[in-house]
């Protein structure tokens, strides 16, 4: 039984259809916006046969942002149409917890999940973003679209390039591809990351031992059977960004990379700072990546 699914609004694009819906999520135990791109050709087709489903990319999207960001911002549907992909666009918190505080600064609470599934009280309750994503979202979608679920990759930009790396390698099954646009590559060793591991799994000695499972470097340098993505990971890091140096440390998933023999295309970007129009400028390349991985599966 397909899930109940509530139509926002739906807009011609490129051929296909950028959509914005909402549904009731059990994961999360409130309704869940989500945006969605399908190409020419399958964006009104609810094909029952699997050979007629087509591959998807999940993009999480940063700190104060929701599910419209990307698809107004980056101009990804350009390529999307081109390549023939889909692309998921889940909103970046729950919304309507009312959990006292989540609306108090920028970078924590509303529109900083951090994707994570949040442990400490009063998070725990609604804050499960991280089961969200990589479970109930692309299993709704592909109920409703023909998505291919063992074609999906992930992708995302800051904060949600942080989600994209830790849920890919602790999911390799679910997303067999990954890339990321300036993420928070060592969340354990930044102000941002610092705050929402605290706030959101606790600082106490005991709760600290958990921060590495949501840390890409840390999880990457964990690998002790080699490379997880074998066909290389791409990254995006803009040089003229000026949260480079206290947040994002991508030389830290470099090394990690680097250490376990991981592939990674790390491309230091001269004159690029941490917003959208570096993402519309590096866009076409990232999904150019996951094509490549996705339709080798096929």
């Amino acid at each position: 039984m397909n899930p109940s699914i509530e139509t926002i609004a739906e807009h011609a694009s490129f051929g296909g259809v950028q959509g914005f819906y909402r549904h009731e999520s059990s994961t999360i135990g409130l309704p869940m916006r989500f945006g969605l791109y399908m190409p020419p050709n399958s964006a009104l087709t609810n094909a029952a046969s699997a050979d007629l489903r087509i591959a998807a990319v999940v993009f999480l999207a940063g700190l104060t942002c929701n599910e419209e960001t990307f698809a107004i911002k980056a101009g990804a549907q350009a390529k999307a149409a081109e390549l023939g992909l889909a692309l998921i666009m889940p909103d970046t918190s729950p919304r309507g917890a009312n959990v006292v505080g989540e609306a108090d600064a920028w970078d924590f609470g509303l529109a900083a999940s951090f994707y994570l599934d949040a442990t400490q009280e009063p998070w725990r309750a609604h804050y499960q973003m991280a089961s969200y994503v990589a479970s109930e979202l692309i299993s709704v979608v592909a109920q409703r679209w023909p998505i291919d679920v063992n074609r999906v990759g992930i992708m995302g930009h800051s904060m949600g390039g942080h989600g994209a790396l830790t849920l890919a390698l602790k999911h390799p099954a679910q997303f067999k591809s990954v890339s990321a646009i300036a993420p928070i590559c060592a969340p354990t060793q930044c102000p941002w990351g610092k705050k929402a591991l605290s706030g959101y799994l606790g600082d106490d000695a005991a709760s600290q031992n958990s921060w590495a499972q949501h840390d890409a470097s840390a999880l990457m340098q964990a690998c002790a059977r080699g490379a997880p993505f074998p066909s290389g990971i791409l990254i995006d890091q803009g040089l003229a960004d000026k949260f480079l140096l206290d947040q994002l440390n991508p030389d830290h998933f470099d090394a990690a990379c680097e250490a376990v023999g991981q592939p990674l295309r790390l491309r230091r970007q001269v004159g690029y700072d941490h917003g959208y129009y570096f993402v519309a400028s590096v866009i076409d390349d990232h999904l150019a990546h996951h094509h490549a991985r996705l339709a080798q599966l096929v």
